[in-house]
């Protein structure tokens, strides 16, 4: 495990003592790989290298809505750190990659030595409530399309790939509106020649413009993610 040059934000931060401590596993997460479910207890903490996850929030009526999403930066079930037995939201793999899994128990006491491991944890949950609270804004102020191309960016940032299958339920999801408003965004862009969508799948043929045509809060999101783990470590006892 010393040997491997890691992607994850965090990982790749910490030191090979740190990392043996972590007890680090290797794991590849295909489509819709179900990494926590609400009510069911937190066993792992998951360390994405590449691929993208999406937390969503349940209601009566069988619907999801996605309330955050999870790449190379992120560091997935660390609610457990926080004091959590038990997941409050389901988390799963909407683009496949791979990555690390870490027994929760390693990872508690990892956190409790506060070295740079819990510096950098709590680093990512602020970087986390700067996102989410971004996105609450963006889904009051902004509409669908602006919205839209801001997600399929943030994919495409994360899976490292400008190619990837989104179905319309998906979409929806990720909008928190219907199939069918789902379908105008998408065919807005796909008009404009930012993307080709076809069959479940969206190809971003134009970044720079989707770029120009998502709403401000994608270069807010990928701000914070991208420089939390940036520290001294002189800081740190």
């Amino acid at each position: 495990m010393p040997s491997v040059r890691f992607r994850n934000t965090l990982l790749k931060a910490l030191n090979e003592d740190e990392i043996s401590r972590l007890r680090l596993v290797p794991v590849t997460f295909e489509l819709n790989h179900e990494m926590a479910a609400p009510h069911r207890p937190i066993r792992h903490l998951y360390f994405l290298e590449s691929g993208m996850a999406s937390m969503t929030s349940g209601f009566e009526d069988g619907s999801e809505v996605e309330v955050s999403t999870f790449g190379f930066e992120s560091v997935i079930g660390v609610s457990a750190l926080m004091g959590s037995k038990k997941s409050l939201n389901r988390v799963y793999t909407q683009i496949a990659g791979h990555g690390f899994a870490c027994p929760i128990e390693a990872a508690i006491k990892e956190f409790r030595l506060g070295g740079t491991f819990q510096y950098l944890t709590l680093r990512y949950v602020q970087a986390q409530l700067d996102q989410a609270t971004q996105s609450v804004g963006c889904n009051a102020k902004h509409t669908s399309e602006p919205r839209l191309a801001r997600w399929l960016l943030i994919c495409s940032d994360r899976a490292n790939s400008d190619t990837f299958k989104m179905s319309h339920e998906l979409l929806a999801g990720m909008l928190g509106g219907t199939r069918a408003t789902a379908s105008i965004a998408a065919g807005s862009l796909k008009r404009r020649g930012l993307i080709n969508y076809s069959r479940g799948t969206i190809k971003i043929v134009n970044a720079e413009g989707l770029r120009r045509q998502a709403c401000e809060c994608y270069a807010v999101i990928k701000f914070h993610l991208k420089n939390y783990a940036e520290f001294e470590t002189n800081n740190i006892e």
